[in-house]
């Protein structure tokens, strides 16, 4: 075997996983949650044996779909967020991303939950861009003191409860984020109760209809 039979079997492996995961986001997004992996491996040409050398079952196919779409419209919002020099503007950022972002996948949101797929870890990067931008808008004087870590993922779950009310299609959602920041204004701020644990690690997963 040549040096370019394995370069051809890989890349032939590349395409095949990126036709697998594309037609499956077709498929969520779509609300298709239910369907069978060897309807997807039908649609997108290829071998039920080669979907499953690389995806063994659904939760992993899910899995893989999410974390392609967290790369291609979450990353960047983050790198926008960190980058700016207006950490307001950053936190506005930050949380528009992953409201659009839950508004326009409720279908693979959907399917990660039916899955058993876990999507905590993929939202960890945003949580944690959140936090830094929240601690530098509170150094500048720009949010209230006493906000806490816990306090963010809350926020956040309840701005994503918002897609349940509003038109999933159109930017409701957006009048909330401002009440929010306008909200955690260290101005005359009313003293806080002290915070609760969280019982349980907040996601993009989280419900929203």
């Amino acid at each position: 075997m040549t040096a370019e039979t394995p370069r051809r079997l890989r890349a032939d492996a590349a395409r095949n996983s990126e036709k697998i995961l594309r037609v499956a986001r077709e498929v969520y997004a779509e609300g298709g949650s239910d369907t069978s992996l060897e309807e997807i491996a039908r649609r997108a040409g290829v071998g039920i044996a080669t979907l499953y050398r690389r995806f063994p079952n659904k939760e992993e196919l899910v899995r893989a779909a999410l974390e392609q779409k967290v790369a291609e419209e979450m990353s960047p919002a983050i790198r926008r967020a960190l980058d700016d020099s207006d950490p307001l503007r950053g936190l506005a950022t930050l949380w528009e991303a992953s409201v659009s972002f839950a508004a326009r996948e409720q279908g693979m949101l959907g399917a990660v939950r039916r899955s058993g797929a876990l999507a905590s870890e993929l939202s960890a990067p945003f949580y944690e861009a959140l936090i830094l931008v929240t601690r530098r808008a509170q150094i500048a004087g720009h949010v209230r003191a006493d906000l806490v870590p816990d306090d963010l993922h809350r926020i956040t779950v309840m701005l994503l409860s918002v897609l349940s009310t509003v038109d999933p299609d159109g930017d409701g959602w957006k009048r909330y984020i401002t009440m929010v920041l306008d909200g955690l204004a260290p101005a005359r701020p009313t003293a806080l109760p002290a915070p609760e644990p969280l019982r349980q690690w907040p996601s993009w997963g989280s419900p929203t209809r």
